[in-house]
């Protein structure tokens, strides 16, 4: 079973991420209908953009490529990410394009309706140009999300990224981070993440996002209530994992919410590793914490268990809090919430 990162030439970075960032705006109004929302509480968010503020932190270097607009939205989000110490000097402003935003409710515990605004967003313009103005082989590891895919220029410059790292010797992780309504059929998402498995060695995703990323058949698609992206994607999971395994990556990790996780690698015997109990006030961030988590664990060498284990704290931590990227825990925090419940 894998378990340290291979020992190499001294990086800048321990985690380098690369993908959307934007302004969240969480409902102040716990249970209220979105309707009847009256206050929401600004953050920063953005799936990679969250693990990355998660892995710094916990204490790991880390740097993020994402893309702003030219615009006070992006103001806000570049001045949090640099209060926080993630190194986005190589991040650029994209002239005309807006730094996205983000709408959420808060119904719990199961509904939490969104709504994105990324027309014309920055984070979707990033382009080879600016893979090859930032430090991608300069990490140990390197990690990208599935909504990088959805559009061009941000496709080929992801892949471009991830090939890079990869013949760099990083390891390359791959959040599948499906969104339904950011693609124009959610066939392309499994077009596009099918194309990007050869450069990956982790693979994490919810069994929705694993049986989406082997999606071939459009009514396998199920709406919930009128939420596009609330949809869920049926399918077998564990043979869905295996197609994963066999497309390249090394180790595959499903998500499972309050069930913890399961690590899946090619060959083995499936491994569950369980979560930690608490109420839950939003599920929003919880996998982008569980990402930091793992990260951080592959990152310092310990077995994959135990760094699942660390990642499952840490997505139970911020399951109980307001915000995403706000909401990552440190590393005293989560030491001291895992020591509370019985240690890893």
């Amino acid at each position: 079973m894998p378990s340290a990162v291979a020992q190499g030439p001294v990086r800048a970075y321990d985690t380098f991420h690369m993908g959307r960032s934007g302004m969240d705006l969480y409902s102040n109004d716990i249970g209220a209908r979105f309707v009847d929302i009256r206050s929401f509480a600004a953050y920063v968010g953005g799936s990679p953009t969250n693990m990355s503020v998660g892995c710094r932190r916990l204490g790991l270097k880390s740097g993020l490529l994402t893309a702003f607009g030219e615009d006070p939205v992006g103001d806000f989000v570049a001045h949090f990410l640099t209060g926080e110490g993630v190194d986005i000097s190589f991040s650029p402003r994209k002239a005309g394009r807006r730094t996205s935003a983000v709408v959420l409710g808060m119904q719990p515990p199961d509904r939490f309706p969104l709504v994105f605004y990324r027309d014309n967003c920055a984070d979707i313009a990033l382009s080879i140009d600016d893979v090859l103005a930032a430090p991608i082989a300069d990490s140990r590891v390197f990690q990208f999300a599935g909504t990088n895919l959805s559009q061009e220029p941000s496709r080929s410059a992801t892949l471009y990224a991830a090939e890079l790292a990869r013949k760099a010797g990083n390891a390359v992780v791959l959040d599948l981070d499906f969104r339904p309504n950011q693609w124009h059929d959610p066939r392309a998402f499994g077009v596009a993440v099918r194309c990007a498995l050869r450069c990956a060695d982790f693979v994490i995703g919810t069994d929705d996002e694993i049986n989406a990323a082997m999606l071939t058949d459009p009514a396998a698609v199920h709406l919930v209530g009128s939420q596009v992206s609330d949809a869920r994607v049926s399918g077998d999971a564990a043979r869905h994992v295996a197609d994963l395994l066999d497309l390249g990556p090394a180790v595959v990790v499903e998500k499972r919410g309050e069930q913890g996780c399961r690590i899946h690698l090619r060959g083995e015997r499936p491994q569950d590793v369980p979560g930690f109990p608490v109420t839950v006030k939003k599920i929003l961030g919880a996998g982008d914490a569980f990402g930091a988590g793992f990260l951080y664990g592959y990152v310092r060498g310990w077995e994959l268990r135990k760094a699942a284990r660390l990642g499952n704290a840490c997505g139970a931590m911020v399951v109980t809090r307001h915000g995403c990227s706000i909401s990552m825990p440190t590393w005293a925090e989560v030491t001291a919430f895992v020591d509370e419940r019985g240690g890893l």
